[in-house]
C-alpha cells in the first residue's frame, strides 16, 4: 500500500493506488453500461434510478480517486470521493427491494408480513431518508474541509443517514427470511384470498431461485459495506480505518462491484420475466372469473 509519507498536505492518509483506481473505473463503467442495455432491452426502467444510478456514482467516486493518485492533495478529487462513494450505493438498494416485492408476488403474500407493495413503499422511503442525509452529511463535510474546519460534524450526520439504511437493510433481511422460511414449512401468516392463486403453492423453478441467490448475495455484498461505513466514519476523520486503503477497496469497491455484477447476470429481467406481476395476475383472474359468470347466464 503506497504511503504519503510526510506529505501534510494529504487528505487520505495514503496515495490512492493509481492502478486500483483504474481498474475501479473500468469494472463499474463496463457494469453499468451492461444495466442501462439490460434495463432498455428488458425495458425495466425502475432500474435506471436505482442500479445504474448507483452505477455512475461509483464511476464519478472512483475517477476522483483515480485523480487523488496523482495529487493527493487536492481538495476537489477528495471531497467528490468520498461524498459519491458514501452515497453511490444507496439507490443499488431500492433496487434489490423492488426485486424483494416482485418475488413475493409470486412466492405468495400470505407468508409475508408486509404486502408487496409495502416492501417497495416502506423501504424505498427509508432508502430516500438515508440518501438525504448522507447528501445533507456530505455537503456539511465538504463545506468544513474547504474552509480547513473540522469536519467532524458532517460525518456525523452521514453516518446517522448510513446507519439509517444500515437498520432498513437488516429488517429487510429479517422480512425476507421469514418469508423463505414460511413457504418452505408450509406455514403461511394467514390464509390466501382469491385474488392469492388459490391454496396451491407455486414452484420455485430453477430461474426463480437463481433470482433468490442473487438477491441474496448482493444484500450481503452491500450489508458488509454497509456495515464496514459504519465502523469507518464512528472510528473519526483521522481514524486508523479511513486512513488504511485495503480496507476501502475491500470492504466498500470490491463489495459494490459484487454486489453490482451479481444483478448483471442475474438480472431480473431474465430471471423473473416468465412470473407476471401481482396486480395482473389478480385482474387476469377476476376477468377469466367475469367471463366464465356470462357464460354460466347464457347457459
Amino acid at each position: 500500500m503506497a504511503k504519503a509519507g510526510g506529505d501534510e498536505n494529504n487528505l487520505y492518509g495514503y496515495v490512492p493506488t493509481q492502478w486500483i483506481c483504474a481498474l475501479f473505473v473500468a469494472l463499474f463503467s463496463i457494469s453499468t453500461i451492461g444495466h442501462v442495455t439490460e434495463a432498455l432491452y428488458f425495458r425495466l426502467w425502475w432500474l435506471l434510478p436505482t442500479v445504474c444510478l448507483a452505477g455512475v456514482g461509483e464511476i464519478i467516486g472512483w475517477i476522483g480517486r483515480l485523480l487523488s493518485s496523482h495529487s493527493p492533495g487536492d481538495l476537489n478529487p477528495y471531497l467528490i470521493q468520498i461524498c459519491c462513494t458514501i452515497i453511490a450505493p444507496t439507490p443499488l438498494v431500492a433496487a434489490n427491494f423492488v426485486i424483494l416485492g416482485r418475488l413475493i408476488h409470486h412466492i405468495g403474500p400470505h407468508y409475508s408480513r408486509l404486502s408487496p407493495g409495502w416492501y417497495t413503499a416502506v423501504f424505498c422511503s427509508a432508502d430516500i431518508v438515508a440518501l438525504v442525509v448522507q447528501a445533507v452529511g456530505g455537503a456539511s463535510a465538504s463545506e468544513a474541509v474547504e474552509n480547513d474546519k473540522n469536519p467532524a460534524k458532517g460525518g456525523n450526520i452521514m453516518l446517522g443517514g448510513i446507519v439509517v439504511q444500515l437498520v432498513a437493510i437488516t429488517i429487510y433481511v429479517t422480512l425476507a427470511t421469514e418469508v423463505l422460511v414460511r413457504f418452505y414449512t408450509k406455514r403461511p401468516l394467514r390464509q390466501p384470498n382469491h385474488s392469492e392463486e388459490g391454496d396451491e403453492r407455486p414452484s420455485l423453478d430453477r430461474k426463480v431461485q437463481l433470482m433468490i441467490f442473487g438477491l441474496s448475495f448482493s444484500t450481503i455484498c452491500i450489508f458488509i459495506r454497509s456495515v464496514y461505513r459504519t465502523i469507518e466514519l464512528s472510528d473519526g476523520w483521522s481514524g486508523r480505518i479511513i486512513h488504511t486503503q485495503k480496507y476501502f477497496n475491500i470492504l466498500d469497491g470490491a463489495m459494490i462491484v459484487l454486489a453490482m455484477y451479481t444483478l448483471n447476470f442475474l438480472h431480473p429481467g431474465i430471471l423473473l420475466r416468465h412470473i407476471p406481476d401481482g396486480p395482473k395476475k389478480v385482474l387476469k383472474t377476476h376477468s377469466e372469473e367475469s367471463s366464465l359468470n356470462r357464460k354460466s347466464q347464457e347457459a
